[in-house]
């Protein structure tokens, strides 16, 4: 454990500790915590570290900056203490939370911009190493469903599907749960509405 008073300290102290979740204001003196995290997910030597911002702003802006920034959760500080440790624990274990106003405002606005548009990777992912049943699986991670959710529906075991949802994150070098929602879109596999 550790504390960090501006972004930089952040960064030195995540190359030093290598915790599994940070938690980062987005507001910072010296280093914002949107580059500080830029700089802690796009660096080697803290590869593996996941980043969880918290803030008092509930600004597009910022969501939008910190998942481009590699972050795989955002809050508000008005999170509930109970709902903070299961977002640190869902992050810990890999999957990638937003605050449900986020999630609902991201979601409109991805589906609202037309598809050249789109930021991330030219063109469609390259999807030829995805399998079938892992194609329906992302479609389902794209709908929203959880890991249970999609076992019960395909009526496979939830650690079936937790194996092609970790199939699908190697296939497609994707850093999280988000990233295969956003690379379902690019594909056309996942559609709004």
């Amino acid at each position: 454990m550790g504390e960090a008073g501006t972004g930089r300290e952040a960064v030195e102290q995540a190359r030093a500790a290598r915790p599994d979740v940070i938690l980062m204001d987005v507001r910072m003196p010296v280093m914002d915590g949107i580059e500080a995290t830029r700089r802690i997910t796009g660096s080697a030597a803290t590869a593996g570290v996941r980043v969880l911002i918290l803030t008092t702003f509930d600004l597009d802006e910022y969501v939008y900056s910190a998942l481009r920034a590699g972050a795989s959760g955002f809050l508000l500080k008005s999170t509930l203490p109970g709902d903070l440790l299961t977002a640190i624990r869902v992050i810990a274990a890999g999957d990638a939370l937003l605050a449900p106003s986020v999630t609902r405002r991201l979601v409109e606005e991805f589906a609202r911009k037309p598809r050249a548009a789109a930021p991330a990777r030219p063109g469609p992912p390259d999807l030829s190493a995805v399998t079938a049943r892992e194609r329906e699986v992302l479609a389902l991670i794209a709908s929203g469903l959880s890991n249970t959710e999609i076992a019960t529906q395909l009526g496979i075991s939830p650690a079936t599907t937790k194996t092609h949802v970790g199939h699908l994150l190697t296939k497609l070098d994707a850093r999280d749960r988000v990233h295969l929602v956003i690379l379902a879109y690019q594909a056309g596999i996942a559609t709004a509405g």
